[in-house]
């Protein structure tokens, strides 16, 4: 295949003439956080850092409370203290190769072993070498030489194998640049997701309860206990019998806290009892670790029976009302009290009693359709977001390999 003007052929592929192929200690120093013991663990001291304090490219310090004393920090391990500007990343667990930037108010702070920090080298551009942490590339590298089966995990023996194409400085500074106006865009987006969704609790808290009161309505609210609104369906059917009813969720498909589906529901091969749901059923997870899982069913299937099917009672209460009643966190709370100790159960017992006061359905109606809109708008904010990450994505395959160039 005859190579494109200006490119030459690399143990990487084709990249621009220009570039080199580099090990990545030629471009970053790194450095593994040492064993660290739970008996070494004190209550102050030295704050400790580990895989779970990394969140969304931040450190989070309020994820864990450990601590090594500030004399065995002195005598032992001085030269493992994160420093300002380090990036930092977890290399074991679920979510290795995941990175964090540590800044000045995180200071002071020592590694775990799961976790490395990295420093550019003289030649190399700092927010370049962070794209090329998290690209696509750079993990893929990772996954081919990746130890552990349920606990997966890398070091600095693998990370000094890995190979990646490298632009000249004022290159990488052009790449960075343009990939961090993605990120400052994606950020935005995060911080105004975050204040709708705040915004949307706002609006239940009020809406729900009758604190604020949409124009044109007055009157009494009827006190009412949840188990006059709705009774969980009990019809269950074997679906590799039936034939018929092909469309399946399980609290996997549903995104907690959003009330969307995600992934495939869609299968004819099911191999246990399922529950049978229509639509304006209001679905929600029974187990307690999944009481923020719920959905408005939108057309008839079935679910598991670990999902409650809560079927409006006609003329009480509307569908879109019940959806976003069992949303509020004080109906969460209610459901949490559960029954069972391996996988703790939701007890219709307590949420059938659960009291709430209830409008009128024209009411109810006006209430659902506000709330609805608010859904409706963060959906289509967290669907921009989720386009912007995949052309992030693209972006990084294309600049990071130098198959386009910026000029």
């Amino acid at each position: 295949m005859e190579l494109k003007p200006g490119y030459k052929q690399t143990e990487l592929g084709v990249i621009p003439e220009g570039w080199d192929v580099r090990k990545l200690p030629d471009l970053s120093w790194f450095q593994e956080g040492p064993g660290l013991r739970n008996w070494q663990f004190t209550a102050s001291g030295m704050k400790v850092i580990n895989v779970t304090n990394l969140e969304n490219g931040i450190l989070n310090l309020d994820r864990t409370d450990r601590h090594i004393s500030l004399d065995e920090f002195n005598r032992t391990y001085r030269h493992f203290a994160v420093e300002d500007a380090d990036i930092v990343m977890a290399s074991s667990g679920n979510s290795y190769s995941k990175t964090a930037i540590v800044r000045p108010q995180d200071l002071p702070l020592v590694m775990n072993t799961s976790v490395i920090r990295f420093r550019p080298a003289k030649g190399c551009d700092y927010g370049f070498l962070w794209a090329l942490l998290n690209s696509p590339q750079f993990k893929q590298q990772i996954d081919l030489m990746i130890t552990g089966g349920a606990q997966p995990n890398f070091g600095p023996y693998h990370l000094k194998r890995i190979c990646v194409p490298f632009p000249p400085l004022p290159e990488q500074r052009a790449i960075a640049e343009a990939l961090s106006d993605v990120d400052g865009l994606l950020g935005g987006l995060d911080r105004l997701i975050a204040k709708k969704r705040d915004l949307k609790q706002a609006a239940m808290q009020q809406l729900l309860t009758g604190q604020t009161r949409l124009p044109g309505f007055h009157g009494e609210w009827e006190a009412k206990r949840f188990g006059e609104l709705t009774l969980p369906r009990r019809e269950r059917v074997d679906p590799r019998r039936s034939g018929v009813l092909n469309f399946c969720v399980e609290l996997e498909h549903i995104e907690s806290g959003t009330g969307q589906l995600r992934g495939n529901a869609i299968t004819n091969e099911h191999s246990s009892l399922k529950s049978v749901f229509c639509e304006g059923d209001v679905l929600f997870g029974k187990l307690r670790a999944y009481l923020r899982k719920y959905w408005l069913a939108t057309k008839q299937g079935v679910c598991s029976t670990e999902i409650w099917v809560f079927t409006p009672n006609a003329g009480i209460v509307t569908s879109t009302y019940l959806y976003q009643l069992v949303r509020v966190d004080r109906f969460i709370e209610a459901a949490s009290t559960a029954y069972g100790t391996h996988m703790p159960r939701s007890d219709w017992n307590v949420v059938k009693n659960y009291e709430l006061r209830l409008p009128a359905i024209p009411e109810q109606t006006a209430i659902a359709e506000v709330l609805t809109a608010m859904d409706a708008e963060l959906t289509a904010l967290e669907q921009r977001r989720e386009k912007t990450r995949a052309l992030k994505q693209a972006m990084m395959q294309e600049l990071l390999t130098g198959r386009t160039r910026l000029v």
